[in-house]
């Protein structure tokens, strides 16, 4: 489909009036190109396949027909929105609920993971008309017929080739064949691969393809810069770079939970605002952060890619890329957190000695260049932070702001300390950082060498996670295929029903066609030629046959509700009473806490770590 450029805003699109004031009021005028594209064709109820990623624009795209279409007399839950991520849920949840400014009577909520359930169920009780959720959680609500889909017009895949990179391909479908066949259905995706494309077949009706390309998200208001360094070097070049390009807001991308912890603590000892964002912290803990960094309480927000998904500020006016992102996309995803809104965006890339192969596949994905930048000398820095101080004393003298200053330095004199000393002295405080007879800046000793001790991974970092380290290959030429991603690799023993149900596609079928369940498979015996992996735990998860759960029911609760990635997620054995299941001894912790008061279809839950 051409692009369409609109020259009456968003008055042009077909919106009503009440729509257009709420748009005004949340700050928009110019409409992006693919809401240009989308919007004309959901409000005439076509079906949509939308390409774009993060930062276009695309949750208003969605957004405002299906605002538009809502009845308010109506309290049956009628657009329900899935969402690889609860960071994901609750940024369109909030997005949808500031466009519907003065739209009287609508009902918005988002129902997720890790938080009490019985909370969502009173406000699904109540009546909510659209729904925003994860596929794990909005399985548990159908199954405890909490959320009632027969009232649905309109049904939303937000990120979906995230939501198969989770694992969450056969919880996809599930829903769908759910909802009515009589639907407006509306795909967003980054990427179009073949599963993509088998579920636009498969639920799309004779859909429109509306596409933005990378050039368009990625490049027009970022300057991209990429710096050849070693480990040991990464954070004194991240400190100058911040402070030599006076950023005041910026993200910190790096690979591992423990790496952003790290980092995080490094840079508040050298005196930055820092904080780390990732899936071990608390859903509390998450939106305290996030608060703080929106409010600028924090200037410097180191996270994870998974623990970012989600992220909405429009003042980020620089992203580190500390660790050379996993998977392509990724790269695409972080450096479109900055450069919104038509301001101007910086990005740096960090690459280790022997990485520098990875610059030519990151362009050619990108289809755009990056500079390459030289790490600020020490003396660069020190000229910078003299320089920009007489500058700020200059403007402070052309007004008045030093006059209650000036009483103060007579009162200094009085008592013996001469002008010298006592400006000397000041000088000392505010420079102190950058000091010339201070040695460089060097992370602690303990950091320095474990760095000096990874230089022999794929990434350069042996403190990546066990997560990391089980990849071998080239992670950005080998792209995963999605019938593994989305689960299939999680499966029962060799030779029981479950595996044969599993790989047919029979239980699916009965499931989907006939709205059976499976019948129970025999108790497979235990195979004891299968080798343990070394990086994995083995965790007992009270449910088995007799509860009716799969390999897909297990792999989309732990998605869903902890944040890990379903392609992570090991071997699993289904027994009649419990089961088995391989998770990254990196991520223990967070499933446990993840998992805690949760449920796996409706049921309670409790996982116990296999010594």
């Amino acid at each position: 489909m051409e692009e369409i450029i609109s020259t009456n805003g968003f008055e042009g699109l077909g919106l009503s009036e009440i729509t257009l004031q709420a748009i005004e009021k949340a700050g928009y005028t110019i409409p992006s190109p693919i809401q240009v594209q989308a919007i004309p064709e959901i409000l005439n109820g076509r079906d949509i396949i939308g390409q774009a990623q993060t930062g276009t624009g695309k949750t208003a795209a969605f957004g405002l027909p299906a605002l538009e279409k809502i009845d308010v007399t109506d309290r049956s839950t009628q657009a329900l929105i899935l969402c690889p991520t609860r960071e994901l849920a609750l940024q369109v949840c909030n997005e949808l609920k500031k466009l519907s400014h003065g739209k009287r009577g609508l009902s918005i909520a988002a129902v997720y993971g890790g938080e009490s359930i019985m909370n969502q169920i009173k406000d699904l009780k109540r009546g909510v008309h659209i729904v925003v959720g994860t596929p794990g959680r909005v399985i548990d609500h159908l199954e405890r017929k909490t959320l009632q889909l027969d009232g649905i017009k309109m049904f939303i895949l937000d990120e979906a080739d995230e939501m198969l990179n989770m694992g969450f391909r056969e919880d996809i479908e599930h829903v769908l064949t759910q909802a009515p066949k009589e639907r407006q259905t509306i795909l967003f995706s980054a990427t179009m691969s073949a599963p993509i494309l088998n579920i636009t077949k498969r639920f799309l009706t004779d859909p429109v393809h509306v596409k933005i390309t990378k050039k368009e998200v990625t490049v027009d208001t970022i300057e991209q810069w990429y710096y050849d360094i070693s480990s040991s070097n990464k954070l004194e070049a991240m400190t100058q770079l911040y402070d030599l390009n006076e950023l005041k807001l910026c993200l910190v991308f790096t690979n591992t939970k423990k790496k952003a912890d790290e980092i995080s603590e490094e840079l508040r000892a050298y005196g930055y605002k820092a904080e780390a964002l990732h899936g071990d912290l608390k859903q509390s803990a998450r939106n305290e952060v996030m608060t703080k960094f929106r409010n600028g309480h924090i200037n410097m927000l180191v996270a994870t890619d998974v623990a970012a998904r989600g992220i909405d500020v429009n003042d980020v006016d620089g992203v580190f890329n500390y660790d050379l992102p996993q998977d392509l996309e990724n790269y695409v995803h972080r450096i479109g957190r900055t450069g919104r809104a038509g301001k101007l965006g910086k990005s740096f890339t960090f690459f280790l000695p022997g990485e520098r192969y990875r610059l030519k596949e990151l362009e050619r994905f990108t289809k755009s260049p990056l500079k390459r930048g030289d790490a600020p000398s020490k003396k660069q820095l020190v000229d910078f932070k003299k320089t920009k101080l007489v500058d700020k004393i200059n403007a402070l003298a052309a007004t008045d702001a030093l006059k209650p200053f000036e009483v103060l330095l007579d009162e200094y004199t009085e008592k013996g300390i001469d002008a010298r000393t006592l400006t000397a002295g000041l000088l000392q405080m505010v420079l102190k950082d950058i000091s010339t007879v201070e040695p460089e800046r060097k992370p602690r000793k303990e950091y320095a060498d474990r760095d000096s001790r990874g230089s022999g991974d794929r990434f350069g970092d042996r403190r990546s996670s066990d997560r990391d380290s089980r990849g071998s290959g080239d992670r950005f030429g080998d792209r995963r295929s999605s019938e593994r991603s989305s689960g299939s690799r999680f499966e029962s023993r060799p030779g029981s029903s479950e595996r044969r149900e599993r790989s047919s596609g029979g239980y699916e079928r009965r499931e989907r066609d006939g709205g059976e369940r499976a019948e129970r498979a025999p108790r497979p015996e235990r195979s004891e030629s299968r080798q343990p992996d070394a990086n994995m735990a083995r965790v007992l998860i009270n449910l088995g046959h007799r509860d009716y759960v799969k390999p897909r029911d297990i792999v989309g609760a732990l998605a869903g509700e902890t944040g890990i990635k379903g392609s992570d997620i090991g071997h699993i054995d289904i027994f009649d009473k419990h089961s088995y299941v391989d998770i990254p001894k990196s991520d223990i912790d967070r499933v446990l806490d993840g998992m805690r008061n949760n449920t796996i279809k409706g049921k309670s839950v409790s996982l116990e770590v296999q010594q």
